[in-house]
C-alpha cells in the first residue's frame, strides 16, 4: 500500500473590497444576480458569475421548486448558460456569494458536491483552471486556483 496526501491551498480575502478589480466586479454582479433568486422554499439565496476570456460576465441564480428534486442551483444555472451562449469561450473566473433570510452568511459558502462535478467538467473540456471565489453574505472571500482543488479526484469522460 502506498499512501499519498492531496493538499489545496486556498487564498482568503478580509472582504470584496481587497480584492482585485475584474474579482470586485465579478463579485457584485454575484450579489447582484442572488437577489433574482427564486428560492422561496429554502429561503437560501445563491447568486454566480463567470468571466470568460473574451470579457463577458455571465450570470446565474438558484431556482428552486415545489417538486424539490427539480430546482437548480446558481452554478449550474450560469455554467449551463455560458456553455449555450458561449460554447467555444475560456471561462477564467467564477464568483459566488450565498445569504439566508434565517440568519447571516459570515462564512464563505463552497459549491455544493452535484456543482463541483459539473463546474469540473468544464474545466477540463476547456483544459485550463477557472478560479473559484466564494463569500457567504459577509465578511471573507475564499479563493482557489481551480475547480479541481474543490474536487481533487474527479469523476470525467475518460471513466466512461
Amino acid at each position: 500500500m502506498k499512501k499519498v496526501e492531496l493538499t489545496t491551498s486556498i487564498s482568503v480575502y478580509d472582504s470584496v473590497q481587497e480584492l482585485p478589480k475584474d474579482v470586485s466586479v465579478l463579485m457584485q454582479k454575484a450579489i447582484e444576480a442572488k437577489k433574482d433568486a427564486y428560492a422561496p422554499y429554502s429561503k437560501f439565496k445563491v447568486g454566480a458569475s463567470f468571466l470568460l476570456e473574451n470579457g463577458e460576465i455571465v450570470t446565474g441564480n438558484n431556482q428552486e421548486n415545489a417538486a424539490y428534486p427539480s430546482g437548480m442551483c446558481a452554478e449550474r444555472v450560469a455554467i449551463w448558460k455560458v456553455a449555450s451562449d458561449y460554447p467555444t469561450v475560456k471561462i477564467l473566473k467564477l464568483a459566488i456569494s450565498a445569504s439566508s433570510s434565517s440568519h447571516i452568511l459570515k462564512e464563505p459558502v463552497a459549491p455544493c458536491g452535484a456543482c463541483r462535478q459539473t463546474l469540473s467538467e468544464y474545466e477540463l473540456k476547456q483544459k485550463d483552471k477557472i478560479e473559484v471565489y466564494f463569500m457567504g453574505e459577509e465578511g471573507k472571500i475564499i479563493k482557489t486556483e481551480s475547480v479541481l482543488d474543490l474536487l481533487p479526484i474527479a469523476f470525467d469522460k475518460s471513466f466512461l
